[in-house]
């Protein structure tokens, strides 16, 4: 099914950008789960946007769960959840003139023009608004089993942050600090903040925008979860990842780094810990050998494309008339998207982990444990 992805817990997205609602779908997850409100309000902020490096376009995503939580818990049933859309300027957009790097022709063509257009339609930002609702509640679950999230910048334009600890523990601290910072922040580590904030209103100044890297860690994942050949973690999670529109590369570990080594440099090296567990020495391969869990922080980047509307004026074909134009975009966007898109990843993440524990270990094991 286009719109869904997951084998035993499962996600369905619906709605446009400028329709009456976004909504999404949650089924398999055990009844008896706690679903904390402000948790899901925190998650929501930080997707939401709130200063000069965003989108005037705010809604404040009043989301209402509709079916499968009662008194605070799951009920084993779908969870159903719609989120408004109240703030919406339709006539900024017009039908024909493709956008430069927008799915406004693709679609043309797969729907017969058919499509709702307006804002992106299905294929606009947000749609991510239902990810991120849905994902705070498979955030809580999985922190109920000691599994935590955490995705922070890790390059803007000629900033870099510093990458995430190879000490379990430590990554386990920067993800903590991550997850508790201010809504509206710039989620970094290192002492970076201001600097990225810099480089994308210079950008926006230009009239243009700015990409950059995200770079996620996910600590207390057992051993041994992962299903080869075609559900490994890393296909699961590329899968996931590339359904976010603006990803548009995905690496685990050292990544691409690996063309560049040797073996003697690039095989991590087994240990025992002062508790007796098996580890690694190192963790080039992000925590993943032969597309299972070895234990150690699941560690991976995913490069984050200039957000696609400009104000340049910029060549086109307009796809009614069948000629070429050009195209001054109007409307309210990002200058970058980076910012906003990690709390996403973290929650597309979360669906891939919670679908994963429950195939090895059924959907149960939200409420019983490991």
């Amino acid at each position: 099914m286009k719109n869904t992805f997951g084998n035993n817990v499962s996600l369905t997205l619906f709605g446009e950008s400028h329709g009456e609602a976004i909504g999404v779908v949650i089924d398999g997850l055990c009844a008896g789960i706690e679903v904390d409100d402000s948790f899901i309000k925190s998650q929501l902020a930080k997707r939401r946007p709130s200063g000069k490096t965003d989108t005037p376009r705010v809604e404040m995503d009043e989301y209402r769960i509709v079916s499968g939580v009662y008194n605070g818990k799951t009920t084993g049933t779908p969870i159903g959840i719609i989120i408004p859309n109240a703030n919406t300027k339709s006539k900024d957009y017009q039908y024909g003139p493709a956008r430069p790097s927008h799915a406004d022709y693709v679609a043309f063509k797969k729907y017969d023009g058919n499509e709702d257009y307006r804002g992106g339609g299905h294929f606009s930002g947000r749609v991510t608004v239902g990810l991120v609702c849905a994902g705070a509640i498979l955030i809580q679950a999985l922190n109920r089993l000691g599994i935590k999230i955490g995705t922070h910048i890790l390059s803007c334009g000629s900033v870099n942050d510093t990458s995430f600890s190879l000490e379990s523990e430590q990554v386990e601290k920067e993800i903590d600090k991550l997850n508790s910072r201010e809504c509206g922040s710039i989620p970094v580590i290192g002492n970076v903040e201001d600097a990225i904030y810099n480089e994308i209103i210079k950008a926006q100044s230009e009239k243009d925008s700015i990409g950059g890297k995200l770079q996620t860690a996910i600590v207390g994942m057992p051993q041994g979860v992962g299903e080869p050949w075609f559900d490994t973690v890393e296909g699961l999670l590329s899968h996931a990842l590339f359904s976010i529109g603006g990803v548009k590369g995905v690496e685990f570990g050292a990544g691409f780094d690996f063309a560049d080594m040797h073996g003697s440099v690039a095989n991590d090296q087994l240990a025992l810990d002062e508790n007796g567990q098996v580890v690694t020495k190192t963790n080039n391969n992000g925590g993943i050998n032969g597309g299972i869990t070895n234990g150690m922080p699941i560690v991976f980047n995913c490069a984050i494309k200039p957000t696609p509307s400009i104000g340049k004026k910029q060549s086109t074909v307009d796809f009614l008339k069948n000629q070429e134009v050009d195209i001054e975009i109007k409307g309210r966007h990002d200058p970058a998207i980076i910012r906003r898109a990690s709390v996403v990843v973290d929650s597309i993440s979360a669906l891939v982990m919670c679908d994963l524990l429950a195939t090895e270990y059924g959907t149960k094991v939200f409420v019983k444990g490991l």
